[in-house]
């Protein structure tokens, strides 16, 4: 792809209409030259288990009171926390705008806790972060970290009022990462391919990012013998994609540099929160929202990833059904597993032998172009 073509798709002034196949724009681009990645077991350097904390009618940003104190709670984003924490940050600190306590302790130092602690520093919050784990040891750290906020509800169980919030918080988090791009946090466009023998389960159609369609720039389908990739179709189209080990140091180096104190600290009840000495608190636990609040909804999803050794001539992404590939500085990543109820952080050896075996059988029948 041409310097100028990236630059005018990254600023959003490419169309996103998809284009299908046998119409005149779709017969005349071709997908640039890819190389393969090279997939094996013994290039496996590590393997990391996350617990995705999830609720199939989705993410909680509401206040409450918790005696003389305020409680904001924001926490249950599924998939989806790197990708909307700065959205749903922006809102659950307008919840604490109609207070008049502006010393907060926020409860979490994942991307959700360290996001909240820097929109509540910016709107002149004193502000303290209360965890029992920090980078790089929390959740966050072991996400594969692309901007794209899915797996975050049941199309099913959500209300028309959730939709709204969900969409607006995409779009706020959406506008902030861009101003986060670059070297500093690790933040970069990036190209996805979507790779498919069938369309009708594309990425892109599910039902779930239909608010948010517009916010998946440069989108175009391609057709058999105009991709490398063994599908008949490839679709394409950008996001950014986010490097979370340096990406989290950064953030919390950002809160500590602007006076914000971080405290290891474990909470076993509401009782136990109610005690600290802020009078507002913005609960970012994650999981541990569930007994620390009684949040019967909320249920662990288990995620395993295999990273193999850095590979730097590789520049895309891939999705499909047999999972995906991420590139980054640390290592190529590979994942795709969602696990209800599942709670071993172990890592299974048969996930990883399946999650490596297909794509080694996927990569090795890429073109060669």
């Amino acid at each position: 792809m041409r310097r100028a073509s990236f630059l005018s798709i990254a600023s959003g002034t490419a169309a996103a209409a998809v284009l299908r196949p046998g119409s005149a724009a779709f017969a005349a681009e071709r997908a640039r030259r890819l190389v393969p990645v090279n997939v094996a077991l013994e290039n496996v350097t590590r393997t990391t288990v996350g617990l995705r904390p999830y609720r199939d009618a989705g993410f909680v940003l509401r206040a409450e009171a918790l005696g003389a104190k305020t409680v904001v709670h924001n926490y249950g984003h599924g998939g989806g926390g790197m990708s909307l924490s700065w959205g749903c940050a922006i809102i659950a600190s307008e919840l604490a705008l109609q207070t008049e306590k502006r010393r907060a302790a926020v409860l979490g130092s994942g991307v959700i806790g360290l996001s909240m602690a820097r929109v509540l520093q910016d709107r002149g919050f004193d502000v303290t972060i209360y965890a029992r784990d920090v980078p790089p040891d929390t959740t966050s750290n072991k996400s594969g970290a692309q901007w794209s906020p899915t797996s975050v509800f049941s199309s099913t169980d959500v209300t028309d009022a959730f939709r709204a919030q969900y969409s607006r918080a995409a779009e706020l988090a959406y506008a902030r990462y861009q101003t986060l791009l670059g070297d500093a946090y690790g933040v970069r466009w990036i190209e996805n391919y979507d790779c498919r023998d069938e369309l009708a389960r594309a990425f892109l159609d599910n039902p779930a990012l239909t608010p948010i369609r517009h916010l998946y720039p440069a989108v175009h389908q391609f057709g058999p013998g105009e991709h490398p990739f063994p599908t008949r179709y490839a679709t394409r189209f950008l996001t950014m994609l986010i490097e979370p080990n340096r990406y989290l140091r950064r953030l919390q180096d950002d809160y500590l540099e602007r006076g914000g104190r971080l405290v290891v600290r474990e909470f076993h009840a509401a009782a136990d929160v109610s005690a600290l000495d802020e009078p507002l608190i913005v609960n970012c636990t994650g999981l541990g929202a569930a007994a620390l609040f009684g949040d019967p909804a909320l249920e662990p999803v288990r995620g395993q990833l295999s990273v193999l050794a850095p590979q730097p001539a590789v520049d895309y992404i891939t999705l499909g059904p047999r999972g995906y590939m991420f590139p980054r500085s640390d290592g190529i990543v590979l994942g795709g597993t969602f696990e209800h109820g599942a709670t071993s952080l172990l890592p299974d050896e048969a996930t990883v032998s399946r999650m490596v075996a297909n794509h080694r059988t996927f990569f090795s029948g890429m073109r060669k172009t």
